[in-house]
């Protein structure tokens, strides 16, 4: 999908995302030293607006004009600072290290999605974290969530391949699972989560 059919998306409804930060996220930010956050594809700013909450400093990156101008209502209803930029993760974007670079629900195709991560691994800033959470390729047989295309759901393995050869260091990578009501009945969905962290 490109900007304007997000746009549209965003358009539509008052939150495409819950107001909440997205769970793995919280769980697994929640002792993190505080500093700088990097957000990208941040959508309507959910998890940016719970790191800002939690004392970090927050950069939201988005290429959705519409899901931007939600996020900064939504900071300012909600008394918090969040700095949201307009930019395509596809492109080169000049952005400064953070403490924390997190990717949540980002798809892409899957030379696309290698190139963004390996670039979302340079701003990560010495001894610092990188996080990713995705909807797992498994929800086509076994779970539920995210695009139907395989092509648009990475594995654990395709992850941390990608980010060989940029100086991170896998903490942990594997699948992890959430309760989700689908028309009114409980399922369970699947995600892929990684953390990363760059030495020093």
């Amino acid at each position: 999908m490109d900007a304007s059919t997000w746009d549209e998306r965003y358009r539509e409804t008052d939150l495409v995302w819950s107001a909440g930060p997205n769970s793995f996220v919280a769980a697994e930010l929640a002792d993190h030293p505080r500093g700088r956050a990097l957000d990208l594809a941040a959508g309507e700013g959910r998890n940016a607006l719970w790191l800002a909450e939690q004392g970090f400093e927050v950069e939201a990156v988005e290429f959705s004009p519409v899901a931007i101008e939600k996020g900064r209502r939504l900071a300012a209803h909600r008394g918090v600072s969040v700095t949201f930029t307009l930019g395509d993760l596809t492109a080169p974007l000049d952005l400064a290290p953070a403490d924390v670079v997190l990717l949540a629900y980002l798809h892409l195709p899957r030379a696309t999605e290698a190139e963004v991560l390996r670039r979302s691994a340079a701003w990560v800033a010495t001894g610092c974290t990188w996080l990713l959470v995705a909807h797992a390729r498994r929800n086509l047989e076994d779970g539920v969530g995210g695009p139907p295309d395989p092509e648009l759901l990475p594995t654990p393995e395709e992850i941390t391949g990608a980010l060989q050869g940029t100086g991170l260091v896998i903490e942990r990578a594997g699948e992890v699972t959430r309760s989700v009501e689908v028309e009114g009945e409980e399922r369970t969905a699947i995600d892929v989560l990684v953390r990363a962290q760059r030495p020093g």
